[in-house]
């Protein structure tokens, strides 16, 4: 299994352009999803914790394009990462939106890790569930029946916050003041510098 290293992914996130605030959410939802890998791991669980670190630096990694051609991002993301050789991340960045299935094992997967991480934060903030998919449904539930596929995303969301928090010390309402705002601009700083020495 080919993973990209954290380098890896900023140098490719710097190629694609992403937009500012798309890196800063990424990072957020990396920090999200690393948090909560820790924690499931320290139960006994085994996961891959550089996958879905990788993963969710690059969950978005088309979104900034996406603007203009309207593509879906979650599957153009998937194809460019699977054309650079990263098969796993591609697929677990085509689920950052919507899993393919719910649920497929008895213990919590990278997948519905980043999935959620990326439930948890609004732009580059943390919030609850509750509050970003209220922007989503605001944002992207512009016909009845787009919202009732977000409402039902909503639910199924629900149940793997419910999933993830099961098993671990801490409550979902904890993960905003476990990561602070300190680890955010360290990674970003190391962002710029890789900018910077291109």
């Amino acid at each position: 299994m080919q993973i990209p290293t954290k380098r890896a992914c900023f140098e490719l996130i710097r190629d694609m352009e992403m937009l500012d605030h798309i890196v800063a959410h990424s990072v957020v939802v990396c920090r999200v999803a690393l948090l909560l890998t820790d924690k499931i791991m320290s139960t006994g669980n085994m996961l891959n914790r550089d996958l879905v670190q990788a993963s969710a630096l690059l969950h978005d990694i088309t979104k900034t394009r996406s603007f203009e051609t309207g593509e879906l991002h979650s599957e153009t993301g998937c194809l460019l990462l699977i054309d650079k050789g990263f098969t796993e991340t591609g697929a677990i960045v085509r689920q950052h939106v919507k899993l393919d299935v719910y649920f497929t094992s008895e213990t919590v997967t990278e997948a519905e890790i980043v999935n959620y991480a990326d439930k948890r934060v609004l732009h580059d903030r943390i919030v609850s569930m509750d509050e970003r998919m209220q922007y989503i449904l605001e944002t992207y539930g512009n016909d009845e029946a787009k919202r009732g596929l977000l409402l039902k995303l909503w639910e199924e969301s629900k149940r793997v916050e419910k999933r993830i928090f099961k098993n671990i010390s801490i409550n979902p309402w904890e993960v905003g003041d476990l990561i602070g705002r300190d680890g955010q601009a360290s990674e970003l700083a190391i962002y710029r510098k890789i900018c910077s020495d291109c």
